[in-house]
């Protein structure tokens, strides 16, 4: 049994509910704040437009934090392929997965309230919040397309920004392969 091995994919798991509980909470709260309700009251009340529209929330943060928590996996992974680990460089590390992931969740909220505001500015003379708080699922569903195609269309380029943070160890020629 790899002692190490199983520790660090504890700290990944745990990391990794944080991050998402952390996510959930910025989602639901950003989106309340959008749509002047709360999420509890909607879904509690069966109001099938807002579920989907937190739903769509929900995905579309998970779509563009994702690279994030997986580019701070693999520098855990390349930090701990090394001879030996400085606690200096834990720490570091850490802090920079930290900063990461708390960006992204920032550009996260803030892609959901640009789809929120591009869509309010495409359907000039609709309230497209008031129809949701009332039930409309049409639009609860363009809503949502336009939530989550923003989310995969931007997580590519979040993901190629973010990862001039991560602080990825050097790693002696011998390691690396050429591609077959």
């Amino acid at each position: 049994m790899n002692l190490l091995l199983v520790a660090v994919g504890l700290s990944k798991v745990v990391f990794g509910g944080l991050v998402a509980a952390l996510g959930i909470w910025l989602a639901f709260r950003g989106l309340n704040r959008l749509l002047g309700t709360d999420p509890t009251v909607d879904l509690s009340q069966g109001n099938a437009a807002a579920g989907i529209v937190h739903a769509a929330s929900l995905l579309a943060l998970g779509v563009l934090v994702h690279n994030a928590v997986s580019a701070t996996f693999d520098a855990v992974d390349l930090t701990f392929r090394g001879s030996s680990v400085e606690p200096s460089a834990l720490g570091r590390l850490l802090f920079f997965a930290l900063t990461h992931v708390g960006v992204a969740l920032l550009v996260g909220t803030g892609v959901l309230a640009l789809g929120v505001l591009l869509f309010d500015r495409i359907t000039p003379g609709v309230d497209e919040l008031a129809e949701v708080r009332r039930g409309n699922v049409a639009l609860a569903l363009v809503l949502a397309a336009i939530l989550l195609v923003l989310a995969w269309l931007t997580a590519p380029g979040l993901q190629a920004t973010l990862n001039g943070l991560i602080p990825f160890p050097d790693l002696p020629p011998s390691t690396f392969q050429s591609p077959s």
